[in-house]
C-alpha cells in the first residue's frame, strides 16, 4: 500500500500524541519518495530527499516518529547518536559506519521477508530431519507397527502437535565462524572466503526438540534463499528507501571559536558527516552504496546551542526544520488512554500472566498525568519517559507480590490508590514549591 500524507499522519497518531507539524513534515518527505519513484529515470536522478531537523526536548516523540515511519513502509532504518563520533577525539569514529549499519539493517529486513516466503517449505524439511533423528529412539513405542514409513508418519503427527517439544535429542549443526574485526567499520569472515574451498565445520549438540526444529528451519531457509539476490535488493533498498536518524546533533553544534578545544572536535564531526549527507559512495562488504537518496532526520533539544550554530554547509543539507512542543497534561492523558499498546494496557498484560487484572479509572489516569507534569516541571523534563518511571513506582508492590499461584485478583487503580502509592512524589513537589 502506498500511503498518502494523511494516511501516514493517521497511522502515526495511533502511537504518538500531538506533534502535528513534525508528522506532516515526515509524511510529505515519505510521499515525495513515492512520487519520485514514478518519474522518468533522468528526472528521478535529479530529485533528492529534503532532510529534516527536529528541535524539541527529550521524550516528546522525535525518535518514535522516525522509527514508526520506517516501520510503516518497511524501510531500512537505523538510529545513531552524533556524539559517538567524538568519542576518540577530533577524528572521531568512522562516520561511514552509519551507512554500513543501515545496509546491515536492510539485509536483515530483506532476509526476513525471504524467510517468510520459504518458511513453509523450510519447516517441512526441518520436521522431516527431526523425525529421522527421533526414529531410532522412539520406533519401539509404535509397536507392533514395524513399517518404517508408517512409524515416521506417526512420529511426524505427534511431533506436529508438540508431544516431543521438551524431549532432548542430539543433532549435528553447522558451526558458523565468527567474523574478525580488521579496522573500524570493517570485518572479515574467513568462513565466507574459504567456504568454497573448505567444508563447513559441524558439531554435535544436545538440545530440546523445539530448539532443534528452530535451528533446522533456519538452516533450510538459508539453503532455499539466494543470498546474492538478497544482498542486491538490500543494497537497493538502503540506497533508495533508507532512513537514518541522527540524534543529539545539538551536542556537536557550538559557536565557532578560535581557541580550539572541544569546539574543534564538534566542528570536525560535522564536517565528517557532511559528505555522507551531501551524497557520496561508501564501500560495504556487500558492495558500494550511494548515500544521495537516503533520508536523514536529525534531532536535538538545542537547549544550549541553536540550529544556526551548525556549520552552514550542514544546515543547508537539512532544509526542513520542525519544532516539537513540550507535552501538556492533556497529552499525557491521551498517551495513557488513546494510543495503541498504551502503558496501562502493557502493565495489564504483564500482570495478567500472574492472575492480576488491573482496572485503571479515568480519575487515576488524570492524576498520573498531573504528577508527570509536576515531576517534569520540578525535575529534569524527560517528556513521556516520565510516565514509565511513575507507572513502575505506582505498580511496584503489585509487581513484586504477584506470584501467579493464586486465583484471579482484580485491582482497581483509582485516584485514591495513586495518591497513596505516589505520596512521596506528591510531597516532594509540595516542598519544592517553597524552595527558592
Amino acid at each position: 500500500m502506498e500511503y498518502t500524507p494523511k494516511h501516514i499522519v493517521a497511522e502515526l497518531d495511533k502511537n504518538i500524541i500531538g506533534q502535528s507539524q513534525a508528522k506532516r513534515a515526515v509524511a510529505i518527505a515519505l510521499r515525495n519518495r513515492y512520487r519520485r519513484s514514478k518519474l522518468s529515470e533522468d528526472l528521478r536522478e535529479e530529485i533528492y530527499p529534503k532532510n529534516i531537523i527536529m528541535k524539541g526536548p527529550t521524550g516528546v516523540g522525535k525518535t518514535e516518529i522516525a522509527r514508526r515511519l520506517a516501520k510503516l513502509v518497511k524501510a531500512p532504518f537505523i538510529k545513531v547518536e552524533a556524539t559517538k563520533f567524538t568519542e576518540v577525539g577530533y577524528v572521531g569514529r568512522d562516520v561511514e559506519s552509519m551507512i554500513r549499519d543501515l545496509v546491515e539493517a536492510s539485509i536483515r529486513l530483506v532476509k526476513a521477508e525471504k524467510n517468510n516466503e520459504v518458511k513453509s517449505r523450510a519447516e517441512t524439511i526441518a520436521y522431516t530431519r527431526v523425525v529421522n533423528v527421533l526414529y531410532p529412539t522412539y520406533k519401539d513405542k509404535y509397536l507392533p507397527e514395524t513399517d518404517e514409513q508408517k512409524v515416521k508418519s506417526m512420529l511426524l503427527s505427534d511431533l506436529t502437535v508438540g508431544k516431543f517439544d521438551n524431549d532432548v535429542i542430539e543433532i549435528e549443526i553447522i558451526e558458523s565462524p565468527q567474523p574478525m574485526p580488521m579496522m573500524p567499520g570493517m570485518e572479515i569472515n574467513l568462513g565466507d572466503i574459504m567456504g568454497g574451498i573448505m567444508p563447513k565445520r559441524r558439531k554435535r549438540k544436545r538440545l530440546p526438540v523445539v530448539d532443534a526444529l528452530r535451528i533446522f528451519t533456519a538452516e533450510e531457509s538459508d539453503k532455499l534463499i539466494d543470498m546474492d539476490s538478497v544482498n542486491a535488493e538490500a543494497l537497493r533498498r538502503a540506497e533508495q528507501d533508507g532512513i537514518i536518524f541522527i540524534d543529539e546533533i545539538d551536542k556537536i553544534a557550538g559557536e565557532t571559536s578560535g581557541r580550539g578545544g572541544p569546539d574543534v572536535s564538534r566542528e570536525g564531526v560535522q564536517r565528517d558527516i557532511l559528505p555522507i549527507v551531501e551524497g557520496s559512495t561508501v564501500s560495504t562488504k556487500y558492495g558500494p552504496i550511494k548515500t544521495d537518496y537516503i533520508l536523514f532526520i536529525a534531532a536535538g533539544a538545542f537547549h544550549v546551542s541553536k540550529i544556526e550554530d551548525l556549520i552552514p554547509e550542514l544546515q543547508g543539507r537539512f532544509p526542513i526544520t520542525v519544532e516539537l512542543d513540550s507535552l501538556t497534561k492533556e497529552d499525557f492523558v491521551n498517551i495513557l488512554s488513546n494510543t495503541e499498546n498504551s502503558l496501562p494496557m502493557q502493565y495489564g498484560a504483564l500482570l495478567g500472566v500472574d492472575n492480576i487484572k488491573l482496572d485503571f479509572t479515568d480519575d487515576a489516569i488524570n492524576e498520573i498525568a498531573n504528577i508527570a507534569v509536576m515531576q517534569n516541571e520540578t525535575n529534569e523534563n524527560i517528556g513521556a519517559r516520565r510516565l514509565q518511571a511513575i507507572m513502575e513506582q505506582l505498580l511496584e508492590d503489585i509487581s513484586f507480590n504477584a506470584t501467579g499461584d493464586h486465583p484471579l485478583i482484580e485491582v482497581k487503580i483509582d485516584k485514591k490508590y495513586v495518591d497513596e502509592h505516589l505520596d512521596k512524589l506528591i510531597k516532594e513537589h509540595d516542598l519544592k514549591k517553597y524552595i527558592l
